[in-house]
């Protein structure tokens, strides 16, 4: 069942965690920051279960260990990615809308949105720790799936990240490795890793915490993921128009040559 008490005290945390980064930002005059706090919002949920949950259920320390791998990971990656790098235009966007006082704005339209976004997302993790329902193969097939993900995003990160290293490749349609075969090989793994949880709620009896990877899934597909890394990429590098013709757009499969 859904632990309300619990769900608000990790969406205190992570409001608190928001505003803390906010303060930062502002700071900076640069709100990217977000990106980074994004997956450390999630382990500071999954934290947040545990610790008010009445006993360690068989899948708190399965689903700890795997938040933060995911999670701790994609926060590096970001962090060091964005690291000396101005605002994203993605931000500069939104700034640009927002004027005057975005400085403040931000605090509730960048910071406390995704943390909300977070605590919504994060209702699996809490079905699972909150559980005393014994691993079932269920818990296996979600993990797998989990494997599957950060395969494909740390994988993908890893193979872009080389890619762009090199000066030769400055203009350049990245399409080798996992890019063969899905435009976006890391928002396809954050796509499994989401359902993967969600696959390990199922067999906690979390059936109802199925909205967690359905917003996942739709801000992936037509809100902060694809649709809006597309909405002009096509402009910025040429070839990408081929790419796109013979490449899948999320789901991996065999190119069409």
């Amino acid at each position: 069942m859904f632990d309300l008490d619990a769900w608000l005290v990790a969406l205190c945390v992570l409001l608190a965690a928001g505003a803390a980064t906010w303060v930062v930002s502002v700071a900076q005059r640069n709100v990217t920051i977000v990106d980074t706090l994004w997956p450390i919002l999630f382990v500071l949920a999954a934290s947040a279960y545990a610790a008010c949950a009445p006993t360690s259920g068989p899948r708190t320390p399965v689903v700890l260990a795997l938040v933060c791998l995911w999670g701790l990971r994609l926060a590096g990656y970001l962090t060091w990615r964005n690291h000396g790098k101005p605002e994203d235009r993605r931000y500069q966007a939104i700034r640009r809308r927002n004027e005057p006082n975005f400085a403040l704005k931000s605090l509730y339209l960048v910071f406390g949105f995704q943390a909300l976004l977070a605590a919504v997302i994060s209702v699996p993790l809490l079905a699972a720790i909150n559980s005393g329902r014994p691993l079932g193969p269920l818990d296996y097939v979600g993990i797998a799936a989990w494997a599957v993900g950060r395969a494909f995003e740390a994988g993908g990160d890893w193979q872009l990240a080389r890619f762009k290293s090199d000066p030769a490749n400055a203009g350049r349609v990245m399409d080798q490795g996992f890019w063969r075969y899905t435009r976006h090989p890391n928002y396809f793994g954050d796509f499994c890793v989401w359902w993967g949880f969600y696959l390990i709620a199922v067999s906690a009896g979390g059936a109802w915490s199925i909205v967690g990877p359905a917003v996942m899934t739709f801000l992936l597909l037509k809100v902060s993921g694809v649709a809006l890394l597309e909405s002009d990429i096509a402009g910025r590098r040429p070839g990408y128009a081929e790419y796109v013709r013979r490449t899948n757009a999320f789901f991996p499969g065999p190119r069409r040559d």
